[in-house]
């Protein structure tokens, strides 16, 4: 697998991250310890923000809103491993007024070992639904595939 940019690359409505497991996410088996996987996939959304254009940290801090994962399914498909490269793969589901359904996968050389299907909420401040941006939703209805 050829190395990406550091934020990774959005491609067709699907943003792609490539990491590296550290000794700091595994167990003394050196097996990637579950609740890493949510780390992952955090940094997965983080980015797939950054390179769509949005800046979530000066949301936050303007007092905007920020996003919170609400409903999560996951599956452990198979086990990372010390010093694997994995591809974290975003896509955006549907989108409604004050959240987002994503579907996120880690791969393997090609092979998914891990998935969710998630929703992130927008919050205000006080931790209530919040209407998301305008311009922020039409972004997101562009990258929704047409077929979903």
């Amino acid at each position: 697998m050829s190395a990406l940019p550091s934020s990774g690359v959005l491609d067709g409505g699907v943003h792609r991250l490539q990491l590296r497991v550290y000794f700091e996410d595994t167990d003394t088996a050196a097996i990637v310890y579950h609740a890493k996987y949510l780390h992952f996939l955090e940094r997965g959304r983080t980015e797939f923000l950054r390179v769509a254009g949005i800046d979530h940290a000066a949301a936050v801090r303007e007092g905007l809103g920020a996003y919170a994962v609400t409903q999560m399914d996951c599956r452990w498909l198979r086990p990372a491993r010390l010093d694997d490269v994995l591809l974290v793969e975003t896509r955006l589901i549907s989108v409604r007024a004050a959240a987002c359904r994503i579907d996120q996968a880690i791969i393997r050389d090609g092979t998914p070992i891990f998935t969710a299907n998630l929703t992130a909420a927008f919050l205000d401040p006080a931790g209530r639904p919040r209407r998301q941006p305008r311009d922020w939703l039409a972004l997101y209805h562009s990258l929704i595939p047409q077929d979903a």
